[in-house]
């Protein structure tokens, strides 16, 4: 079956599966106009970074710091980042958390497609070739799970992009434990060495820019992990897409409310 045909079948079943399977808002169960959406009220409790942010970590920076494009956080200009950017579609707060842990833990994959599109809302335009490359899970995890869900964001983001997927261009050939409750410098101590460049992906990273894609962002050590693991493969360049990231100083300054997405 092609494309085409795959569409038009869905448009005809779905008010039949509206009808069967009424459309509800998937974090507090009221009714919505349509799958894969939030409420009004479930909409306006996301936090958002918007306004002046830092430039090179998306970081809020509050009012009085005016309209400076190239405005620079006080800890990008201590520590330079490795990426060249981050976009996250939201801060981490308890809808965001709420979304996630269905997402991840609840197996409410259906949540994926909804959840992209808002991180495509802060992705800015990707010039020229990207591949898009999901942070791994360990072999272990991804069999107890059944579906890594950075590689479930990152095949809708390429899809609605139209550049690449390579869903296993990073891999973890060890497994690491939680890092729940973990110090910056402990987290990046077990992730040492965990994560690597597919082999035989190598040849298609070297040269090429990468949107790296992880569901929730914490202290960044797993992403620094993963943006080694990239650049030693020879990536020229990555940028970070998210869903949520964990930023509790920047939650007072952001307008806690989210345009619709189309």
């Amino acid at each position: 079956m092609c494309n085409t045909q795959a569409v038009t079948l869905a448009s005809a079943l779905t008010p039949v599966i509206d009808f069967v399977f009424p459309p509800r808002c998937p974090l507090c169960g009221d009714p919505v106009a349509a799958h894969g959406g939030l409420c009004l009220t479930c909409w306006d409790k996301l936090a958002v970074p918007s306004g002046t942010c830092c430039t090179l970590c998306q970081r809020p920076m509050g009012e009085g710091h005016g309209e400076d494009a190239q405005m620079v956080c006080a800890p990008c200009m201590a520590e330079p980042p490795k990426h060249a950017g981050i976009a996250a579609a939201t801060l981490y707060n308890e809808p965001s958390r709420a979304l996630v842990l269905a997402f991840k833990h609840g197996r409410r994959i259906g949540l994926a497609p909804m959840m992209a599109r808002m991180m495509l809302m802060r992705i800015p335009p990707l010039e020229g070739r990207w591949l898009v490359v999901p942070v791994p899970l360990h072999r272990w995890r991804l069999l107890q799970r059944g579906f890594n869900q950075s590689a479930l964001l990152a095949r809708e983001i390429a899809g609605a992009t139209g550049h690449d997927l390579l869903v296993d261009g990073l891999v973890r050939p060890r497994p690491t434990p939680s890092l729940g409750g973990l110090g910056r410098k402990a987290r990046a101590r077990i992730l040492a060495g965990a994560i690597a460049a597919h082999p035989g992906r190598t040849a298609k990273i070297k040269g090429g820019n990468v949107l790296l894609v992880d569901d929730v962002m914490t202290s960044g050590a797993t992403t620094n992990a993963c943006i080694t693991a990239l650049r030693k493969a020879g990536a020229r360049q990555v940028r970070i897409a998210c869903f949520a990231r964990v930023m509790d100083e920047a939650l007072d300054t952001v307008r806690e409310t989210v345009e619709l997405p189309s």
